[in-house]
């Protein structure tokens, strides 16, 4: 049964109880009353018609909570995905043309391939290497961007279609004369009822009645008819579920946009599964949630869809009223369902203004311009980090997986520099007993001829002659030195290459009446230098517990026989 449960969360789920029941249908119904009119505006965020967004709301929601490891994570359309979906195909196919709506399926089963894969490979944790400053400087450029690529729907001018999306946004700003006023009224009284219901009425629906409302007032005004952009027919009934459209040349072309969908979707879905695990204090799986989100994906593209993932707003709503398992997924897609089989004519008056403005508050949820200064203040590299990130997603928009990739190499590339050149310090007695960095706490030296120095970092091949280089110019800079001590708490693990440097270092140090001693070393590094000799060479004499046991074993030496050399 637990073997089971493990390939099968659903089965987590049963036996269903009435109450359970209950609290998951209203989670669900309230979920999908935001889940619809997002979803709309998401596909047209993607660059394809809004009923690919009640698609993606519809089974891939279902099979996002049945694999994923925790149910109360709300699936389908996302900003972040949308946008990068977006911007991955229009540099392949002309945007609303057939083969653009082919390739952001064929971009779903490719995304998901890479997460299924990712998860079933147990790699979870490899996602870490995108650092929070890199991604928090993504994701702030992107938010510019999605904010952005709704100006010429709010506006009702046509959008350029070039490779530089800031020339094209700049193509919008030119020609505000030519801008539709209707379009914009529409477009700010969107935004002015969402900021209204969320700061006064945050429990009713405000997005559906906003939608509601506007899509009456279209049809009243007659909005098509003056030039307006609206949505249009959208078929009812099912989607057709077929083979997604394979070609191993566009599988190639769209294999770095899947990887960085993959990557970028999971961190999405990954930051509401912390949040939902610590306020119910249940756990969750992160490789499961591969699994699962990657299926979403892989049934988006099954049912002619586009990428999903977890939404963060439509979780933490389905958290606040109280979900219990993912039945609630189930409930909202099966109000999804009704939605596409019935009420479909109602969405046909639905003014494209109106999706961009639901776009362009949402963005609040995204925007967080302060992590930027923190990660700055926390580390000058992460800060150094985070800027690169946020300008070169917005230097390459529509490339914006450009920005992330670039971002990740950077972080990749300063960890290894900081690796390779970890904090060395030579120390002094403090007041307090303890050894500390001489230079900071302005410490007199331990004795003219013992010499001490700490090293914060693993001594693995990336670091080992930085560590010899400290150890040399600490010789060099004190003549008349006959011990030098490592004090090795700081070092947390040794390699080969760290064992051979500290071998030929200790022969050279004693060529020149210098002896080399360890103190606090840590057990994972003492048992590779027993197992390999080099305590031994060392002797056991010279290897000591505690820097206290260090120092009262070495200052008596040195005071019974200063000239030489123990």
């Amino acid at each position: 049964m637990n073997t089971a449960r493990r390939l099968m969360p659903f089965l987590g789920w049963f036996p269903l109880h009435r109450e359970t029941l209950k609290a998951d249908l209203i989670a669900g119904v309230t979920v999908a009353l935001l889940a619809i009119p997002q979803s709309l505006a998401y596909a047209q965020l993607a660059g394809v018609p809004a009923y690919y967004g009640l698609y993606a709301a519809l089974i891939p929601a279902v099979i996002g909570a049945m694999f994923g490891s925790s149910g109360i994570l709300s699936t389908g359309p996302v900003a972040m995905t949308s946008l990068l979906t977006a911007a991955s195909i229009s540099q392949l196919a002309p945007h609303g043309s057939e083969q653009y709506y082919a390739f952001v399926i064929l971009l779903a089963l490719v995304s998901g391939v890479f997460q299924v894969a990712f998860g079933l490979m147990r790699m979870g944790v490899l996602l870490n290497f995108l650092s929070y400053p890199v991604l928090m400087g993504f994701i702030n450029a992107a938010a510019i961007i999605i904010g952005l690529s709704q100006l010429p729907a709010i506006l009702g001018i046509p959008a350029a279609q070039t490779k530089h999306f800031l020339v094209d946004t700049w193509h919008v700003i030119a020609n505000m004369d030519s801008m539709h006023e209707i379009s914009l009224i529409f477009g700010v009284t969107t935004i002015i009822l969402l900021v209204a219901f969320r700061k006064l009425a945050p429990r009713l629906p405000g997005v559906l009645i906003t939608v509601a409302l506007l899509t009456l007032a279209s049809y009243l005004l007659g909005y098509e008819k003056m030039g307006g952009r609206i949505v249009g027919e959208i078929p009812q009934g099912l989607p057709s579920l077929s083979i997604p459209p394979l070609d191993w040349n566009s599988t190639i072309a769209l294999l770095p946009a899947g990887f960085v969908i993959a990557l970028i979707s999971f961190m999405e879905a990954m930051s509401s599964c912390k949040v939902i695990a610590i306020k119910t204090r249940t756990p969750w799986d992160e490789n499961q949630e591969l699994i699962g989100q990657g299926l979403a994906k892989i049934a988006a593209a099954f049912s002619q869809s586009m990428p999903v993932s977890g939404s963060f707003s439509r979780s933490a709503l389905n958290l606040s009223v109280n979900a219990k398992t993912g039945m609630s997924a189930v409930f909202s897609a099966g109000f999804v369902l009704l939605t596409l089989l019935f009420f479909t004519p109602l969405l046909h008056h639905l003014p494209k203004p109106v999706l961009a403005g639901i776009i362009v508050v949402a963005l609040a949820g995204l925007v967080d311009y302060r992590s930027i200064t923190k990660a700055w203040r926390a580390r000058g590299d992460d800060g150094i980090a985070a800027v690169v990130t946020f300008i070169t997603t917005l230097a390459f928009a529509p490339n914006i997986q450009i920005g992330i990739l670039t971002g990740i190499m950077l972080s990749l590339a300063l960890l290894l520099y900081r690796l390779m050149r970890p904090r060395v310090a030579v120390v002094g007695m403090h007041p307090d007993g303890t050894l500390r960095d001489a230079d900071y706490f302005q410490l007199e030296a331990l004795h003219p001829q013992l010499g001490a120095l700490r090293f914060d970092g693993p001594l693995f091949f990336v670091n080992v002659s930085y560590f010899e280089e400290a150890i040399i110019k600490l010789e060099r800079r004190n003549p008349h030195l006959k011990y030098i001590l490592v004090v090795g708490s700081g070092i947390n693990g040794i390699d080969a290459s760290g064992i051979e440097m500290l071998s030929n270092l200790a022969d050279r140090l004693k060529a020149g009446g210098i002896t080399l001693g360890f103190s606090g070393m840590r057990r994972q590094v003492t048992e590779v230098m027993v197992r390999t000799g080099l305590a031994g060479k060392i002797g056991a004499d010279n290897i000591f517990p505690t820097d206290p046991a260090a120092l009262d074993a070495l200052l008596p030496r040195l005071a019974s026989n200063p000239q030489s050399p123990t």
